[in-house]
């Protein structure tokens, strides 16, 4: 699976996948990458916009910050996966 960045959709280095500093940028937008909106618990519909419950209310969701929690993974490939795993779910509950 190949990281995109979550403002221009543009491929990000595999390099992010093993280690990210603070103040790593997406090298065509310059978007943060190290920020809630590239997090594996980024999710809008949850309390704080973050899936994990230990982590501090980070308003700036596109800004670098120095959540303990973070996870590279977020992006626009996983918003979308996310959206049709749960349309996947609400079918079958009305499936014979």
């Amino acid at each position: 699976m190949s990281l995109q960045c979550y403002k221009c959709a543009k491929p990000l280095p595999d390099s992010y996948k093993v280690m990210i500093s603070r103040s790593d940028t997406c090298p065509h937008c310059r978007a943060d990458i190290r920020c809630c909106k590239m997090c594996q618990f980024y999710d809008v519909k949850a309390y704080n916009e973050c899936r994990e419950p230990q982590a501090d209310r980070i308003v700036e969701k596109e800004k670098a910050n120095f959540c303990d929690y973070f996870k590279i993974g977020g992006g626009p490939n996983d918003a979308e996966k996310q959206r049709q795993d749960a349309l996947a779910k609400a079918s079958a509950l009305f499936k014979k």
